[in-house]
Formats: structure tokens, sequence, C-alpha cells
């Protein structure tokens, strides 16, 4: 079921991860922006962007993980757009003959048979420095950084006044670090000045797994990975319901430690 958040703007969330699909409507069609995560999932999407009375015209990946890269045949062969570096990032995956089987290795077990592969990850990177998606409905300017992945694109619908976040600013995740960068805590804490500017041009916050955000929840998120991440680098206590004994979602606590490990190791 498709949640309108802003004018022309609606959100799917997926019961994997509460997963959030963005559907923005243009003049002549609408833009998909990180459509999933099953079967059903992309099958309903489609559906509820038929009820629309639009038809897909394009689609864009804020980044080059599994679940921000699917696809439907249903939504058409349209262009569908990531930045340079994504784009770079999952061609070199797709150029391996066992692609699926290193992607497998990541899909979580309870739905890796509801995942379809087929389409996954056919983006074309749009040339470094691009500010805006290419298309005719309203203008999403491009906020490219290298925070949690290579590549990674935050958006802003200007108009609409809102973030479309990727895999950062989550109330229900902590932030994961993109481990393998040369400076994976220097390139967050950067991300995370970018949004600080962001603050006043932005009413609502679209994460890409948790819940919709306002204009004050967007301020406190940022706060909240701040201290995160500065308690990574410089060691000391952390206060963060994501990753303690009620956190949302029980693995969280490992994937915490595992972080937390290779960045004490990284800084000894």
């Amino acid at each position: 079921m498709l949640t309108q958040i802003a004018a022309g703007v609606f959100v799917h969330e997926s019961e994997f991860l509460q997963s959030n699909s963005v559907v923005v409507q243009g003049r002549h069609g609408v833009l998909l922006i990180d459509p999933g995560i099953t079967l059903d999932d992309l099958e309903c999407l489609a559906n509820d962007v038929r009820g629309l009375g639009q038809p897909v015209v394009a689609g864009f990946s804020t980044h080059p993980d599994w679940d921000h890269l699917l696809w439907h045949p249903e939504f058409g062969d349209v262009p569908r757009y990531g930045t340079a570096r994504g784009a770079a990032s999952i061609r070199e995956v797709l150029s391996s003959a066992d692609w699926k089987e290193q992607i497998a290795e990541g899909l979580p077990p309870e739905h890796a048979d509801e995942i379809p592969m087929e389409l996954l990850g056919l983006i074309s990177g749009l040339p470094a420095g691009t500010s805006h998606i290419p298309w005719d409905g309203p203008a999403i300017r491009i906020i490219e950084h290298q925070a949690h992945a290579p590549g990674h694109a935050a958006l802003v619908i200007e108009g609409g006044r809102v973030l479309v976040a990727g895999d950062m600013l989550s109330d229900i995740l902590m932030p994961f670090l993109d481990l393998q960068a040369e400076s994976p805590i220097d390139d967050y804490l950067a991300t995370l000045r970018l949004f600080d500017e962001l603050t006043d041009d932005v009413d609502v916050v679209i994460p890409g797994h948790g819940s919709v955000g306002d204009a004050g929840g967007l301020r406190e998120r940022i706060a909240s990975d701040r201290a995160y991440v500065e308690t990574l680098r410089d060691g000391g206590t952390f206060d963060d319901p994501r990753i303690g004994p009620a956190a949302p979602l029980e693995w969280l606590p490992d994937v915490h430690e595992f972080q937390l490990g290779q960045v004490t190791r990284s800084r000894s």
C-alpha cells in the first residue's frame, strides 16, 4: 500500500526491515526510488502505481546494496539511474560469473526464495557531478557522498521538501559504516555535516529502513548518528537504544560489536 507523505510523493513499506520504496509523480509518469524487496512487494508496488494512473518512466538506486537494486518487469524497460561510482560498484559484481551466489550469501534466509534477481543492478551511472535526476518531474537534487557505500546518494525532492536518505538516518538501525573505505568514520561524519546543511530545506525524511520522520526527527537522527559514530571513533560508553538490550532487531548488537571491533583494530 502506498502512503502519501508529501504532494506527489508516496512510500511503500516492506515487511523486511521496514524497507521503504519511494514513488514520485511527474508530468507523464512516476520515478521509482529503491523499489523492493520481495516479489510480492514489487507486484504490490506495480499495482499501486497503476492505481495512480501513470506509468513508470524512470528508476533510481541510492546505492549498490542488493536491496536497493531490485526491479520488476511490470515497471517496464525504462532508464534506471544511480551515481557513476555506485553503478561501477555493482557492475564489477555483476561481471563475475558467480555474482548470484555472491549476492545470495547476503540475502535474509527467510526471504531468499522470494527475491527476484533477474533485473538486479541494471542501472546506468549518471556523469560525475550530475546535480539532479534527469526526468520530467519535480526537481530532485542528488547529494552524493561516501558514507555507508561507494557512491551513495541522498536525494532532495525540492518542491516537496523531502529527503530520501538511503541507508542513513534510520530510527531502527544504527549507522552502518563502509568498513572497506579508507576513512569510514571521516566519511560518515562528513555526510552528517551535509545533512546538517539540509535541515532548513526539508520537512520529511525517508530512510531506507525505518519510519518516515519529520523535520524535528531529522535533526534528532543526525544527532543520534553523530553521537554513535563519534563514540566509535573516540571510545567510551554508547547510549543508543538501537544497540542495547531492547534493540529493534536482535542481531543489531552483534553487528555493532563487529563494527566496534573493526574500528578499534584500525585505530590501534
